[in-house]
């Protein structure tokens, strides 16, 4: 390729690419920021119906920053966080086969907002080593379309990308199904093989941290969940 050729690639390459990538950067950036005002929201909402309970129970919301919120809900830690970057799919993935891509290809291209939950006390404590799990992400693409991949609920009422576009009643929706789920996955004991031969130096900062290395699914498949689900 001769090298003005190039150079007119280059060109083209930064007015659409480029220019699309943040365009689509703006409306996750913005989908992220109604996000943070929707867990606000909640957080003093549910705060307000449960007041004459154990204030140990009420809801925390905190700003992280600029990528980064957390939701406190009881022995739960919800973590939302934005991705500074826009993903391109592989092309195994679903979203290829839907008519909307097929149609327009640059649609694919997507901002990410994933949602992880822990254990409060993971950081309550400084458990470094405890697991926590992505439960759901959301896309969002140029047209502010969007669709989740997630845990039951989270990846079944918004598979129907390109059909919606993602406004604050939606997040509301995607937040209130992430606190639900966080809810009924239980934290399960710990197989006994797996802990049963530990060192002095780990069980003194065991008995004095309450550092057993501790998450969910501990010793068990994640997805193992699966099954439950799909027989509700």
């Amino acid at each position: 390729m001769e090298s003005q050729n190039v150079k007119q690639t280059i060109i083209d390459t930064i007015r659409g690419k480029s220019s699309l990538k943040q365009k689509v950067y703006d409306n996750t950036l913005n989908a992220f920021g109604i996000l943070k005002e929707v867990l606000q929201e909640l957080a003093d909402y549910y705060n307000g119906q449960i007041a004459d309970a154990d204030s140990r129970i009420q809801l925390e919301y905190k700003d992280n920053g600029i990528f980064s919120a957390q939701l406190k809900v009881a022995g739960d830690l919800l973590i939302f966080g934005m991705h500074s970057n826009i993903f391109e799919f592989d092309r195994e993935h679903g979203v290829w086969k839907t008519s909307y891509i097929q149609a327009d290809r640059l649609a694919s291209y997507c901002g990410i907002i994933n949602i992880y939950n822990f254990l409060a006390d993971s950081f309550k404590y400084n458990r470094w080593d405890d697991l926590g799990y992505l439960i759901g992400r959301i896309f969002i693409n140029k047209e502010m379309r969007y669709f989740v991949e997630g845990k039951r609920q989270l990846g079944f009422f918004y598979n129907n990308f390109g059909k919606e576009v993602l406004d604050k009643n939606t997040l509301e929706n995607i937040a209130n199904l992430a606190i639900n789920y966080s809810l009924e996955f239980d934290l399960l004991v710990p197989p006994y093989d797996a802990i049963k031969i530990i060192n002095v130096e780990q069980i003194s900062q065991r008995i004095q941290f309450s550092l057993m290395k501790t998450g969910k699914r501990l010793g068990f498949r994640f997805n193992s969940d699966d099954v439950s689900a799909n027989s509700k």
